[in-house]
């Protein structure tokens, strides 16, 4: 893809490494994760991996108590991926919910990673890259989700959050795990996608961020709808 192609839509580079993939000196995801550079421009992502998929998971208000009184806010996780060994996943906060998930998927794009698939199930004899390579585990909060390669045909043994986040990497076959407050949809997701981070071989450029953390969401209060 040339230079002119990325002007075409527009999309002005403003980091290095936006320049570098408009100049066609990196022409693959892959090797702007690999490039040591921040991920900084979701619109860099929109040109390496077109035709991204979005999912929303969970959609809830949250409200805050500030000096200015109660602030209401919506919150939205949202995972995206190509289907084909690449997903992101974040979450995003605004007054509208529109707002909040294009929000999310701008910074799901910026936490992009590339998950390891092969064949990792001792019962399997495929050469197809449909699973893991080997069992992987990830934390959000209380959550833990642990994620173990299986044969071709058994399909995704998973609830629907992280069915949805395995089925945007790619992974067609696997057995899940998952302990903990898994009601909670927010830390369900992290944990899923933690647990394919912790797979990855990738090394992150310095400034990536973490999708998740080992505490819980204690500051804000969701409101049911």
């Amino acid at each position: 893809m040339s230079a002119n192609d990325y002007n075409d839509d527009g999309w002005q580079p403003v980091t290095r490494l936006g320049r570098k993939v408009q100049e066609g000196e990196i022409d693959t995801m892959e090797a702007a994760l690999n490039s040591g550079l921040p991920l900084k421009e979701p619109e860099l992502v929109d040109q390496l991996l077109p035709g991204l998929d979005d999912e929303v998971l969970d959609i809830n208000m949250v409200q805050r108590m500030t000096d200015s009184g109660r602030r209401v806010k919506f919150r939205c996780v949202v995972a995206v991926g190509n289907r084909d060994g690449y997903v992101g996943y974040a979450e995003g906060r605004d007054d509208q919910v529109g707002s909040a998930i294009q929000k999310a998927i701008g910074i799901a794009k910026l936490n992009m990673i590339k998950v390891p698939r092969g064949s990792g199930s001792w019962e399997d004899r495929s050469d197809r890259p449909h699973s893991l390579t080997r069992r992987t585990t990830g934390k959000a909060g209380s959550v833990e989700v642990e994620v173990i390669p299986a044969p071709e045909g058994l399909g995704l043994a998973a609830s629907d959050t992280v069915h949805a986040v395995l089925d945007l990497a790619g992974i067609e076959n696997a057995w899940t795990k998952s302990h903990g407050n898994t009601r909670t949809t927010v830390n369900l997701a992290k944990a899923t996608f933690n647990a394919l981070e912790n797979a990855s071989q990738s090394r992150h450029p310095p400034g990536h961020r973490d999708a998740g953390s080992d505490r819980d969401e204690p500051e804000e209060t969701e409101v049911a709808e």
